[in-house]
């Protein structure tokens, strides 16, 4: 990679989290520039005139161009690298389940996560809190479908660490945040701690 991309990010989300842990998994360098969400700095004139129309960190700017959307950043990072399966069936079940984080598990594990941590459930509107039941289900059969796939192999995909364990990985392991119990979940804890194990891997934190 020619130039050092720049992450457009809140550290505290899993999104973001997602996109610097592929970086460092990979030893690739990245320029670090914070938003506070909670003050509204990605929905400034500014950053929607420059970073990204649509208002949402993570944003990876390469050079002068830029790619929204977590998922899509953490592609572009990896691309040509053992993180992403040469196999082609492989590949399409890679993205299977980086579509799924998308559709079936951050919505729920994530958005509660930010609702109880972050927000505040004092702070919940009405509507919130009408909707954290139908979350928190929706979150748990998840968690248990990651489960049941993972009671026979060690990794979502092959027999290696890729894109779809990062993916999934980044909100998994902040779900107790959200009131979700991993305990329940034998075969993704196991695997959370695998991946804590891998080469080069960096905490959210970091």
């Amino acid at each position: 990679m020619s130039e050092r991309p720049v992450l457009h990010e809140y550290a505290a989300s899993g999104n973001c989290y997602k996109v610097r842990l592929t970086a460092a998994l990979l030893g690739l360098p990245l320029e670090r520039r914070e938003y506070d969400i909670l003050k509204g700095e990605t929905r400034t004139p500014e950053f929607l005139a420059n970073v990204n129309a649509n208002g949402r960190i993570p944003v990876l700017q390469v050079g002068e161009r830029f790619i929204p959307e977590s998922n899509a950043a953490c592609f572009y990072l990896a691309d040509g690298s053992p993180l992403i399966p040469s196999d082609r069936f492989d590949r399409a079940d890679m993205l299977r389940w980086m579509f799924f984080e998308q559709y079936n598990h951050e919505p729920n594990v994530a958005t509660l996560r930010f609702w109880i941590a972050f927000v505040g459930e004092e702070r919940l509107s009405e509507a919130q809190r009408a909707q954290m039941p139908a979350k928190r289900a929706a979150g748990d059969a998840a968690l248990k479908l990651m489960d049941e796939h993972l009671a026979t192999r060690a990794f979502f995909v092959g027999d290696r660490l890729g894109l779809a364990d990062i993916a999934l990985y980044a909100y998994t392991h902040v779900a107790e945040e959200g009131g979700f119990q991993l305990s329940r979940y034998p075969g993704v804890s196991a695997w959370l701690r695998r991946v804590e194990e891998q080469p080069g891997f960096v905490p959210m934190a970091a």
